[in-house]
């Protein structure tokens, strides 16, 4: 299980063991990694902490799935979670969206006629498939939207900007900055990725007084504890429908 920092990963991990989401209690230091400790869930979940941005996400999922790998426990499923913003009207505050796809919003070029990304340009790919009855189902029992989900590197804080990826991006339902990084690894790995996003802010002009942050933890939490049976099913060898692992594309060759 994938988060970009500790609040995060405490609410998910408090969720898929059933207790409340942790609320005022010092969190450990951000440190990159495997967290210290046991899971909740004793040998079903391995929490790491990434910090932000689709590179940190993508460099430390590969490294705990290669030690993993190499120790002879192989992980079944990657659970990418977290906060994001949401798309009006879809995804409105304290709500949750499930990933359809994950998609690298920003990974491309400018052009003199608009935005276009690499996957146009024959460069490589620029979404990911979660396994679409797993997701189909984490959404349903959680309650949530299934649409896809954005990674960018930069947040947006504008209107404009709002408005160019929702007509990039038709029926987005949230904005984060690290889900198409822990999938590239994931998939390079051959391990089903889903991403988990609770909505804490609109996409859009940057309002900090707009922002639902606990909240948005506290749903993260519910439907991750709404989800747990099929996670954990999903995390069982075969349970999340493990993909052949792709071959790395050569510069220049259209995915």
């Amino acid at each position: 299980m994938v988060t970009a920092v500790t609040a995060e990963r405490d609410a998910v991990l408090a969720g898929l063991a059933g207790t409340p989401t942790p609320g005022g209690t010092p969190a450990p230091p951000e440190t990159p990694g495997p967290v210290a400790g046991d899971p909740p869930v004793p040998g079903a979940v391995e929490a790491v902490v990434t910090g932000v941005g689709p590179a940190a996400a993508a460099a430390v999922t590969a490294e705990a799935l290669t030690r993993a790998r190499a120790e002879g426990r192989p992980f079944h499923l990657v659970l990418c979670a977290g906060i994001g913003g949401g798309f009006a009207p879809y995804a409105p505050l304290g709500s949750v969206v499930v990933a359809s796809r994950i998609v690298a919003a920003d990974l491309g070029a400018g052009t003199a006629d608009g935005f276009v990304d690499v996957a146009e340009l024959g460069f490589g790919s620029v979404a990911h498939e979660p396994p679409a009855d797993l997701a189909a189902e984490v959404a349903r029992v959680a309650g949530a939207l299934l649409a896809p989900v954005l990674t960018v590197s930069t947040v947006t804080g504008t209107a404009g900007r709002a408005a160019d990826l929702a007509a990039r991006h038709p029926g987005a339902g949230a904005e984060a900055m690290e889900g198409f990084g822990v999938a590239e690894a994931a998939a390079r790995a051959g391990v089903p990725v889903l991403e988990v996003r609770a909505v804490s802010n609109p996409v859009g002009p940057r309002d900090r007084a707009a922002w639902r942050i606990p909240e948005a933890l506290r749903a993260l939490g519910d439907a991750c504890a709404a989800a747990a049976r099929p996670l954990f099913a999903a995390a069982r060898p075969g349970g999340g429908r493990r993909a052949p692992r792709p071959g790395r594309p050569a510069p220049g060759t259209p995915s």
